[in-house]
């Protein structure tokens, strides 16, 4: 093949956004893939080399060698995973050196993307909420991406950023309903009050990010919000109701009662949420465009229902 798309996958678990990319990359055949990990014997890793792609590890510390893996590639998609060590710091200096951060491997990602020449990134970004709402909310891992992606911005790579809602997948674990101890009912604890909160699974992330590779002409330089569609939480509630044959009712819980509910990240949630009711973009009709099979939440519990059995 005359294009080669290198996909980078850092902390890629299998289901990632970054599996997820290269799959729907590989079957669309235009393009080759080389996928870069830091564990090229994680399951994840192996079924993509079955698939297709080739599959490498990289010391993102060495230039030299960051250099000989980008060398002759079309573009890139780069993704970073903050709850992989819940740390802000590290996934800002896995990517760029500025200001306060030391890091140097981003930094050497984006320099090494400019000076080969690389036609097109795609970054799995976030809004920097900080610097948005003026230091009123902080979410660590909105605002990393963020500070990423000006800093990729900044040096004049050619990139569009891809702004991800909440994954449904977070409704089989983190967000799974919760049984409620006053009745044989469930309740699902999401601080949104009445406010639709945009979704979408992440195996539908690829074939939209196949798509805007396809069409840089139309995505160059701009941010694209992914949604496969918005709901309240009492929408998503009477979804699992049906689908389940269990009432789950939305719990009406504030930002304030969620983020003393004490587990680790419960005040950093609280803040996104928050966010969350400032109503961030995400295009649900550009996302069924540039997916045009992409998953409703009824159809994602429905073919997940084994994940709630245990409820």
């Amino acid at each position: 093949l005359s294009n080669h798309l290198f996909i980078c996958l850092f902390s890629s678990l299998p289901g990632s956004q970054g599996g997820s990319v290269a799959r729907a990359i590989l079957e669309g055949k235009d393009f080759s893939v080389r996928a870069v990990t830091r564990d090229v014997t994680r399951p994840s890793a192996l079924a993509l080399k079955e698939l297709g792609a080739e599959v490498v590890k990289c010391d993102l510390n060495d230039q030299e060698s960051l250099k000989g893996i980008l060398k002759g590639a079309y573009g890139t998609f780069l993704v970073t995973n903050f709850w992989d060590d819940f740390n802000k710091e590290k996934e800002v200096k896995q990517w760029l050196q500025v200001f306060k951060f030391s890091g140097y491997e981003g930094k050497m990602v984006a320099d090494a993307s400019k000076q080969l020449g690389l036609k097109h990134v795609v970054y799995s970004g976030l809004e920097n909420v900080k610097k948005l709402t003026k230091g009123k909310l902080e979410v660590k891992h909105f605002d990393g991406k963020g500070e990423v992606e000006e800093y990729f911005w900044s040096i004049g790579v050619p990139m569009t950023s891809v702004r991800i809602s909440a994954y449904f997948e977070n409704f089989l674990n983190i967000w799974k309903p919760v049984k409620a101890s006053d009745g044989d009912y469930y309740n699902l604890m999401l601080p949104m009050k009445d406010i639709p909160m945009d979704g979408i699974s992440v195996a539908d992330i690829g074939p939209a990010v196949a798509s805007i590779f396809r069409s840089p002409e139309e995505f160059l330089g701009k941010a694209v919000g992914l949604s496969a569609e918005a709901l309240t939480v009492q929408q998503y509630a009477d979804i699992l109701s049906k689908t389940l044959g269990k009432v789950v009712k939305d719990s009406k819980i504030t930002p304030e009662a969620y983020e003393k509910l004490g587990f680790p990240g419960a005040k950093e949630m609280a803040d996104m949420m928050r966010f969350y009711h400032m109503k961030p973009d995400r295009d649900v009709q550009l996302t069924h465009k540039l997916n045009p099979k992409v998953k409703s939440f009824s159809q994602f519990v429905s073919e997940n229902k084994d994940a709630f059995k245990d409820l």
